[in-house]
């Protein structure tokens, strides 16, 4: 070979920004499969795409180097579409993991489909405690809440305050379940009783029927296992229904988002449970501020753990050497989580990040010193004592051991 076609090829090599015998690391790919334009958009959508590409910021800026790259879809909250979505991004578009997922229905399918693909599932918006529970999996973690904490959190406060007799207005599909058959457990357990229930379609408008029913069952509470829109709608209506006095309302999953669009006069006093609020310290309203700049508004529990998930799946990759989903699946049960999130997190067998949760009290209107001043910190969870036991939930994963 002549020395001008060496010279060439060390050309070729250079311009493609490599030296001869250099190997390029190949970008981590990941995926946030979210509800963009349907009744969770204000709650998860645009907002879990940007909280995923802070981390993926963040992470190249601590690993100069390693490249991280976002893609995101639509779900429209139908599992057939997100799990289309969810096999051309595994087969063929390289992702490694899918985060976020939004509803129980998807999140269950997705990460049996990561399962059988040896992919990974980073559950954020989801809330079912199956997912956990008898549904578990090696390759899925749930990471914000799920349905057995709010009920630990919210039903037991709301029951500690006298009130007794529940009736359910719950959403038709595998999330309103799970979160009305756990505050069942939580009520009966404290002595109490569910006398009635009515289930509602995903995204209804008009919840005047239901309402009704609920009104005329004479219940202390009752109970709203609904999130998003179909929480904001419910309340509006219950409000011009009159409902109040000797029966209250009482939201089982509550976002910023949504008090932020009932408005304070609506929403104060509202008892919630979360696992994230932006004034909770430096690091949370420094993260904050840099989300609020792209997005606009505050981050919702589901947007900051969007962001907490994707980071420590990122660092495991790191740690294991590989984006393999058995070998970055043990890293990240190896960790433990630190960040604004979560301080001392842990990720245990059943998939379950376990961290601390915060009953919270919606702020009257003369008490908020200006917007998204909402809450205020009635007592911190600590998380052993917020998710169910391991041993309890039903995991093959834990009973095989």
């Amino acid at each position: 070979m002549t020395i001008r076609p060496l010279l060439a090829a060390a050309g070729i090599l250079l311009c493609a920004g490599l030296h001869p015998g250099a190997a390029q690391t190949p970008a981590i790919k990941v995926g946030v499969l979210t509800d963009m334009s349907g009744p969770y958009a204000s709650v998860t959508g645009k907002g879990t795409v940007e909280a995923a590409k802070l981390a993926a910021e963040d992470f190249e800026k601590a690993f100069p180097g390693r490249k991280v790259e976002i893609v995101s879809a639509d779900h429209q909250n139908k599992p057939d579409v997100a799990l289309s979505l969810a096999r051309k991004w595994y087969d063929v578009d390289g992702v490694s993991a899918i985060a976020e997922l939004t509803t129980s229905a998807i999140a269950l399918a997705a990460q049996k489909l990561a399962e059988d693909k040896n992919k990974i599932v980073l559950i954020s918006g989801a809330g079912s405690s199956d997912l956990t529970g008898k549904s578990c999996s090696r390759n899925g973690f749930h990471w914000t809440y799920d349905t057995f904490a709010l009920a630990n959190g919210t039903g037991r406060a709301i029951m500690q305050q006298g009130a007794k007799k529940w009736f359910f207005v719950t959403v038709d599909y595998a999330f309103g379940a799970a979160l009305e058959k756990d505050v069942t457990q939580a009520v009966k357990a404290m002595g109490g009783e569910v006398i009635g229930g009515v289930k509602h379609p995903l995204n209804t408008p008009d919840f005047s029927s239901f309402l009704l029913q609920a009104q005329a069952s004479k219940a202390d509470v009752i109970g709203l296992a609904n999130a998003g829109n179909d929480l904001v709608n419910t309340i509006k209506q219950g409000n011009e229904f009159g409902i109040g006095g000797n029966q209250r309302m009482a939201a089982l999953l509550v976002y910023i988002n949504d008090v932020h669009a009932l408005g304070l006069e609506k929403a104060k006093n509202v008892y919630l449970t979360t696992g994230f609020y932006w004034d909770m310290n430096d690091a949370t309203r420094t993260w904050s501020k840099r989300f609020h700049d792209r997005v606009g508004a505050m981050p919702s529990m589901a947007q900051a753990g969007v962001y907490s998930a994707v980071t420590h799946y990122l660092k495991a990759v790191q740690r294991a050497g590989t984006d393999e989903a058995q070998a970055v699946s043990r890293a990240m049960k190896d960790m433990k989580v630190e960040d604004f999130f979560a301080q001392g997190g842990k990720v245990r067998e059943d998939g379950r990040m376990v961290h601390d949760m915060y009953l919270v009290r919606v702020k009257e209107p003369s008490q908020s010193k200006g917007p998204w001043d909402y809450y205020e910190l009635v007592r911190t969870i600590k998380g052993d004592d917020a998710f169910r036991p391991m041993a309890d939930g039903g995991c093959p994963l834990v009973q095989a051991k």
